[in-house]
Order: structure tokens, then C-alpha cells, then sequence
């Protein structure tokens, strides 16, 4: 399902794809906006449920020894591992005529065709025939995908093999992103 269109600009405090942004989507994603695409890749609410399950836990091992330190122990634990498992979150962006995958970056001048992939193409494409030269930005918890060809003769990555929620979406961007910009 594609993004919304919203007529209400975005809060200036909230960086794009922000969930707690009020013009996001329901999925984290920014709403489409001329010639962009903007994906946190955020695990689902099972993932959550087992990162706070983890940062609790830390703290109930302690309870033998002080429940005051268990509690504030599994505090901190609760915090840090919603934390981590925050700023691990890679995001997808088209930003200043590069894509942005993770921490990877390329400008959207070296990459040429975009194929989208469903649960069953990732698995091919992640399957024996995967040069070990391309990127991979993939989250288990994200069925759906896109593989990019790269077509700088200097860069030795084939390819880059990247999730998202909305790969036509993401196609699309980048298709619009190309035609009006030029490479320095």
C-alpha cells in the first residue's frame, strides 16, 4: 500500500519518516513528496516486543540480589535496548540526488535499472546466485525489496540489494530523481 498524501506540511522538529511525525504514514514513511522517498526501516511489533522483553529481563535476573536495583536496572535496560534498537534502524532515502541505504550512499546518476522484489525475488536474488561484491541493506522483518543495478564503471558493486515496504514507490522515485539530475 503506498504512503498518503498529506496537504499539512511536516513538523520542522520531526525528521522525515519519523513516526511520531503527524504527516508519516502509518508504516514510518515519510508521505510521497515530488521526487522523493523517505523509509525507516522499523521492525515490526514483534521485534519490539522481544527488545523490551530483553531490556526487562535484564533487570529480573537482579531481583535475588535488590529489587530496587532489578527495578532500576530494567529500567535502564528497557531504555537502552528501545534505543539501540532505534538508532540501529536503517533508512531508505532519495536525498540531494543520492540514495541513501543504511549507511551506503550513491548518486541516483550511477544506478541504472530498478527491479522490484517480492518475498520470494529477495530470496532468489539473496539465494547461490548473489555476487558477493553487491550491497545488501536487508531486514528480515521486510518481505519486499528492490535490486539496483550500479553503472559507474569505477565502483565495483554490481548491484545493490535493498528492503523496503514500497518498492514500486521507491522505483518510481528513483526514475523521477534521474531524470532531473546530472552527475558533477
Amino acid at each position: 500500500m503506498l504512503g498518503s498524501m498529506s496537504d499539512q506540511p511536516s513538523s520542522p522538529a520531526a525528521a522525515p519518516g519519523d513516526p511520531t511525525d503527524p504527516a508519516a504514514t502509518a508504516d514510518g514513511s515519510a508521505p510521497d513528496a515530488p521526487h522523493g522517498f523517505d523509509e525507516r526501516l522499523w521492525p515490526g511489533p514483534l521485534g519490539w516486543a522481544l527488545t523490551a522483553l530483553f531490556g526487562l529481563v535484564l533487570g529480573v535476573i537482579l531481583v535475588p540480589v535488590s529489587v530496587p536495583l532489578a527495578t532500576a536496572v530494567a529500567v535502564v535496560g528497557l531504555a537502552g535496548a528501545l534505543t539501540a534498537m532505534a538508532s540501529a534502524t536503517p533508512r531508505v532515502a532519495l536525498v540531494d540526488g543520492h540514495l541513501l541505504a543504511g549507511r551506503a550512499r550513491i548518486p541516483v546518476g550511477l544506478l541504472g535499472e530498478v527491479a522490484p522484489l517480492d518475498r520470494a525475488g529477495v530470496r532468489t536474488a539473496m539465494g547461490p546466485g548473489l555476487d558477493a561484491r553487491a550491497y545488501v541493506c536487508l531486514r528480515a522483518w521486510i518481505p519486499s525489496g528492490v535490486r539496483i543495478e550500479v553503472i559507474d564503471p569505477q565502483d565495483p558493486t554490481p548491484y545493490w540489494i535493498v528492503s523496503t515496504r514500497h518498492p514500486e514507490r521507491l522505483r518510481s522515485a528513483l526514475r523521477a530523481a534521474q531524470t532531473t539530475t546530472s552527475l558533477p
